[in-house]
């Protein structure tokens, strides 16, 4: 089959890889319907993480079951599936606690699991999954071709930018500031919007993505960063900052900004993926009792929650992706992304 591989920076390659094959009894076989790029993707690709050797890539993927193993109840052939950027069981403790990125039995996508087998990375034709039962949600069909850009959302951003936003606690009438508008953030808007938030400050740069803040629910942009940003914020919120702000890239620089949009008392969700060495300054916090809470987050928990909306069109996070290639021209939706002359990426094998 045809799979995804980046053997260095800015060296994405798409080859002929061994066809997967279950192996471990709890296992399905899934034949992608469709797969994207991820902002984090480009951390590696821009040599910011290093590729000691080439390797499989690709972590959001929806299909269809192909095949399952004999111990796996909960997925059949056939059934259409989301999968979230890792595996888990959705049984240990950590699952059972709402975090199942900290799975005690799960993996990443590209690597080899913990009973040895293989999964594959989510850009290519076909993946093995392991702890299917756990990993995969199922999606009642059938399921329109149209419908497959919002579904895929599920499997990563629009399940992040909820983590944000929940993080944060963004309740009803709040305001809510949102540094990033990538796809991440841009979701985090419809997060926000869905809370009740009623002041949603979409901090972008990017024509664009500024309109389509706007229609996920955004009510004002800001384009100043740094010091500049920091007023403009303080100018619509009452001169104080946002009551909630939601970090949705990953530096130093990004984590600097939603701090200091916050208002005293008020919190910060963070998802970005750290790059760039982002650290967080306890003093000024401790002195203006603003708190920091988030991390990678365990969209495999949210999928049925925010799969009805998505369904039903009561939110349209498909609307991300901007950009629809063929798998074999992946390394042109990895340019694309990493010249912001695209959002989010669509790959259909």
């Amino acid at each position: 089959m045809l799979a995804t591989v980046i053997h260095a920076a800015r060296d994405i390659r798409v080859e002929e890889v061994p066809d997967p094959v279950l192996s471990t009894g709890g296992d399905a076989i899934v034949r992608v319907a469709a797969a994207c790029v991820c902002g984090s993707d480009l951390w590696p690709y821009r040599g910011v993480t290093d590729t000691a050797e080439p390797q499989r890539i690709g972590h959001e993927f929806v299909g269809v079951v192909e095949a399952v193993g004999p111990d796996v109840r909960n997925v059949a052939a056939g059934d259409f599936v989301i999968a979230p950027f890792y595996v888990c069981d959705g049984t240990c403790a950590n699952c059972r606690n709402g975090v199942s990125t900290s799975c005690l039995n799960g993996g990443w996508w590209g690597t080899d699991d913990r009973l040895g087998g293989f999964a594959d990375g989510g850009q290519g034709e076909r993946v093995r999954v392991p702890l299917a039962d756990g990993t995969l949600a199922v999606v009642p069909g059938p399921v329109a071709d149209d419908e497959i850009p919002g579904l895929l959302t599920l499997s990563d951003v629009m399940g992040t930018g909820w983590h944000a936003a929940v993080s944060a606690g963004v309740q009803a009438g709040e305001s809510v500031a949102v540094v990033g508008d990538g796809a991440v953030g841009l979701c985090a808007i419809i997060a926000a919007k869905r809370l009740g938030a009623t002041t949603i400050i979409a901090m972008s740069r990017h024509p664009q993505r500024q309109a389509l803040a706007r229609r996920f629910g955004a009510t004002h942009v800001v384009e100043e960063r740094g010091d500049a940003g920091v007023a403009a914020v303080r100018e619509l919120t009452d001169g104080i900052g946002a009551d909630r702000v939601l970090e949705c890239v990953g530096t130093k620089e990004s984590m600097d900004q939603a701090l200091r949009s916050t208002r005293p008392g008020g919190m910060v969700g963070y998802v970005g993926a750290p790059n760039g060495g982002p650290e967080l300054p306890i003093r000024s916090m401790f002195g203006r009792n603003v708190g920091v809470n988030g991390g990678v987050a365990p969209v495999r928990g949210y999928i049925e929650e925010l799969l009805p909306d998505v369904r039903s069109g009561a939110i349209e996070p498909g609307l991300v992706f901007d950009l629809e290639l063929p798998l074999t021209e992946a390394a042109e939706a990895y340019a694309a992304m990493d010249e912001r002359r695209a959002t989010k990426v669509l790959l259909r094998p």
